[in-house]
């Protein structure tokens, strides 16, 4: 099969502290070579895995590399995803799942001390300006859209589509509503001028150190896996391989694997006890010894502590807990 050509994230979705898709991958059962976090290479090696040749990729860049067929499939984000399928007009990047990891939000950000509400209250009271309101972001097709759809912006300015500039190319015909791109650190516009800005937060503490509050949340976005509009036939079958080793990582993130001792003349009660509770996966694996039996359950680790209170009293002894690294059902 020809080999299937796969994006791996740079930034803060192989960072330690956030998403870390090194490990996920590790975890999934891949060996990846020069991809580990913060010693990133160009070029990564997946070493048990011929099919598949792995390129570093900007979370910006990755939509437009699908589209334009460089790569197959890639580990992104859903707000650049939407960004870039908005400039294209059209849906040709398949979603294969959400991995539950990179959680952020697209949110609309002023001055803490402004006295708005909400974005229509902004527009209504600066429609009699002499100035242009400046709004800075990353994401200049979501934020004119955005933008457009409110009932404020659409009282004041009807059908007028605001003017973006990304760089030295400058579009739309509305010079009172002005986005401009941005590269990075986007919350220090405001410092310098901006009115607006919109950026992406997992908690929104950045934000307010930089002395902004949220005003509106546009989207919540994760990372997923996509396939661009190359992936087709074996590769569609690969990727489709892929995404369910990667979920099966991710799945398994939520899971304990315990392993308990019980008397003999306790294990069908305790059996029953994990059944009608729901304290496994599907039934609990049992070895019989000659006085006592050895228990392995898979276990949602939010059930842990009722389950170990449940075991307790039936005798239970030398309980380990263990993380699990790969869960697929």
């Amino acid at each position: 099969m020809e080999k299937i050509v796969l994006g791996l994230p740079k930034g803060s979705l192989n960072n330690v502290n956030r998403g870390n898709t090194h490990k996920l991958l590790v975890d999934a059962g891949y060996e990846v070579k020069g991809y580990e976090p913060g010693n990133e290479a160009y070029e990564i090696n997946v070493a048990n895995d011929p099919e598949i040749k792995a390129y570093l990729t900007r979370p910006q860049s990755a939509p437009v590399e699908l589209n334009r067929q460089m790569v197959d499939i890639a580990i992104i984000g859903e707000d650049w995803v939407k960004e870039e399928s908005i400039a294209n007009d059209e849906e040709s990047i398949t979603k294969l799942g959400d991995l539950d990891y990179g959680q952020t939000r697209l949110v609309v950000a002023i001055p803490s001390t402004a006295p708005y509400e909400n974005l229509t209250e902004f527009f209504r009271d600066n429609k009699d300006r002499d100035t242009p309101v400046l709004c800075f972001t990353e994401y200049p097709n979501l934020t004119r859209q955005y933008i457009m759809a409110n009932q404020g912006y659409q009282e004041i300015y009807f059908e007028s589509v605001p003017l973006v500039q990304i760089r030295g190319l400058i579009d739309g015909d509305n010079e009172q509503v002005q986005i401009i791109n941005s590269d990075g650190a986007t919350e220090v516009y405001i410092a310098k001028g901006a009115d607006l800005i919109v950026d992406n937060t997992q908690t929104g503490s950045s934000l307010k150190k930089a002395g902004l509050k949220i005003l509106e949340t546009i989207m919540e976005s994760s990372a997923g896996l996509y396939a661009g509009p190359s992936c087709t036939g074996d590769k569609m079958a690969k990727a489709e391989m892929i995404y369910d080793q990667l979920f099966g990582a991710v799945k398994a993130r939520k899971y304990f694997d315990i392993k308990f001792n019980i008397s003999n003349e306790n294990v069908e009660g305790v059996k029953k006890f994990l059944v009608d509770g729901k304290f496994c996966s599907d039934e609990p694996t049992i070895s019989v010894g000659s006085d006592y039996s050895q228990v392995n359950v898979l276990i949602p680790k939010t059930k842990f502590p009722e389950m170990l209170q449940g075991i307790k009293g039936y005798g239970a002894s030398a309980v380990i807990r263990g993380n699990v690294k790969q869960y697929v059902k």
